[in-house]
């Protein structure tokens, strides 16, 4: 009796698996089983948490305008201000967001695990680009900083610690000869840290990778005489050759009222990011909606002026397109 009742015990283990991986789920190591990815307007995320950037930041207020418009009634967005590229990542990976907005640089360094990612980060896959961020070094006129080469020996701030703000100081430096650990009085400071010390005098020039113009600058201008540094054509030429996801950029009196003269710097792409988890059919939607509502961002901010669907997939790397966002371009015509 004991011999049957343990056969039809073992039969009901193997069907209740089975039953279950054809459900989607999968085996969790410990006899249980996991849900697969929705992919249906019922499993959308009823709340999607969004990381940013600084308060002050470009991040922060664009994507606060854009979540607005994107929201639906099944789901809503939470806008949170973060430290930057790699904690929005990382958050992603912890299951802290479920969105995160961050440099095209970064989400490549998190995806082969280098500058900073000790290990490959592949949780998160891409919804496109959006528009670009200006690589920017701010330096008061006291200071007397008018190239990259006067950085040397100075106090500078290289962005928030978590951010790609300093791997972008650190290549921009390297590309001019200059050690970032040796050469300068680094130290780490958010956006609008970075302005509040530019205005007391204890920095003397900052790195600030944003969409322009950036908050902090703007109301810094209003109090302190500053410039923006020109990289110069060598530097630039250096650092896109070494780093493609580097594109020329011209920052005008369009960006800043203090830039009276053109000056040569480098910008990468501020690119949405959502958890591989969230289903095809929410990112999907979110997708279609961001590039078909671009008017309505853009009249919430300026930054959507600057969204442009033949940019959205060209500067992503080897990060892959959520599925949904997939469809989307595909459905456009802006992939095959």
């Amino acid at each position: 009796m004991k011999k049957k009742l343990a056969v039809v015990l073992s039969l009901m283990l193997v069907f209740a698996v089975v039953f279950c991986t054809a459900c989607g789920g999968k085996t969790d190591g410990n006899g249980g089983t996991t849900a697969a990815p929705g992919n249906s307007a019922s499993d959308a995320i009823a709340k999607i948490k969004v990381g940013t950037g600084g308060n002050t930041g470009t991040y922060y207020a664009f994507t606060t305008a854009a979540c607005q418009i994107l929201a639906t009634d099944a789901y809503s967005f939470e806008v949170l201000s973060t430290g930057g590229s790699q904690a929005n990542i990382e958050g992603i990976e912890d299951g802290d967001y479920q969105m995160a907005i961050v440099q095209n640089d970064v989400m490549n360094y998190a995806y082969e695990g280098s500058n900073g990612f000790n290990e490959k980060i592949q949780s998160f896959s891409a919804i496109g680009c959006v528009y670009p961020e200006v690589c920017q070094i701010i330096a008061t006129k006291a200071s007397g900083i008018k190239t990259v080469a006067d950085l040397k020996g100075k106090n500078v701030a290289v962005g928030d610690a978590g951010s790609g703000v300093y791997y972008n100081a650190t290549q921009i430096l390297a590309a001019a000869g200059i050690d970032i650990e040796k050469d300068i009085n680094k130290t780490a400071a958010s956006f609008g840290d970075s302005a509040t010390q530019l205005k007391d005098g204890s920095i003397d020039a900052a790195f600030i990778t944003a969409g322009t113009p950036t908050t902090a600058i703007t109301e810094l201008a209003t109090s302190t005489d500053v410039v923006a540094v020109d990289l110069g054509d060598e530097i630039i030429a250096k650092l896109t050759a070494e780093h493609p996801f580097y594109a020329k950029y011209e920052m005008t009196s369009k960006d800043y009222a203090f830039v009276t003269e053109p000056v040569s710097t480098v910008a990468i792409m501020a690119t949405f990011v959502v958890t591989n988890d969230m289903p095809e059919d929410q990112a999907y939607q979110i997708t279609k909606d961001l590039w078909e509502k671009q008017s309505e961002i853009a009249a919430a901010h300026a930054k959507g002026k600057e969204m442009d669907t033949a940019i959205a997939v060209s500067a992503i790397g080897d990060v892959p397109l959520h599925p949904g966002a997939a469809k989307y371009y595909k459905e456009a015509g802006i992939i095959a």
